[in-house]
This record gives C-alpha cells, structure tokens and sequence, in this order.
C-alpha cells in the first residue's frame, strides 16, 4: 500500500488470468459479490459498465447499516483499465489497471481523492477496506478458475 497527499495505491497479484479479472469487475452479478471490505453484502440498483454509465447500488454493513452509493464509469478499456468516480459522499476516483504477468495478473488498485480533508477522514478506513477488497476480489477469482 502507497500513501499519498490525496491518493491510496495497492497491487496484488492473482493466479488466474486477466481476462477472468476483468470479467469479474464487469459482470455486475460477479461485482455484487466481492466489492466492499468484509462483512459487506451489496444491493445494485443500477449497474451500466461503460463510459458515462451509472452504478448506483446499496453497501450493508454487518452491523445492519446501510451505505447508499453513487457511481460513474469514466473509462473501460478492456482487459486493461477501469476507472470511476465515485460521486456520493467523499468523492474519489477509482482506477483499476490489469497488468498480465504470463497468464497471472497484477491489479493495481488507485483511489484519489478530490478533497484532502475527505481523505484524512477517509484513510483510516480506506486503507483497511481496500485490502479486504481485493481479499474478496481473489476469493471470487478462485472460485471462479476452479
């Protein structure tokens, strides 16, 4: 994980080829299941992965909370990059780079934010959650290769 001024950073590689991950990031039935930190169950509401589509879906909590969230695909470019601003709350925009390493994959994960005092209040949680993130991320991908 890198820190930055306005910016968290983090890699993993997955065993599986890019292809399956970038399937997993836009299939929304395959997103529902593994986007959020541990313990999160997603409702999607409306779900249109492309340039200028909407993703508006609801987090729950394990604690019976929910988290409304308000999405836009900025750019697909197949098997190498996704990125989306997220529009509710603190805003941020999401960058995911799909890097092929002789049939495993290398997925770098970018979250900037717009305002630094959002993400000062954002980073405690953020760094944590991102992680767990891509825990779930590469639980799906197992499941999915196998």
């Amino acid at each position: 994980m890198t820190i930055g001024e306005t910016e968290l950073s983090t890699s993993r590689v997955f065993d599986v080829p890019r292809e399956l991950v970038f399937r997993a990031w836009t299939t929304p039935e395959l997103l529902a299941r593994w986007w959020g930190p541990h313990g999160i169950t997603n409702t999607f509401h409306e779900c249109n992965i492309k340039p200028g589509g909407t993703w508006k879906f609801t987090m729950h909590g394990p604690d019976g909370v929910d988290y409304p969230n308000h999405n836009e695909f900025v750019e697909i470019v197949p098997l190498e990059r996704i990125v989306l601003d997220h529009l509710s709350g603190h805003e941020f925009r999401i960058t995911a780079s799909f890097e092929d390493l002789d049939g495993r994959t290398n997925v770098t994960f970018r979250q900037r934010f717009k305002i630094k005092e959002e993400f000062e209040k954002a980073k405690p949680y953020c760094v944590e959650g991102n992680e767990q993130n891509l825990d779930r991320l590469g639980e799906l991908l197992t499941e999915m290769a196998s």
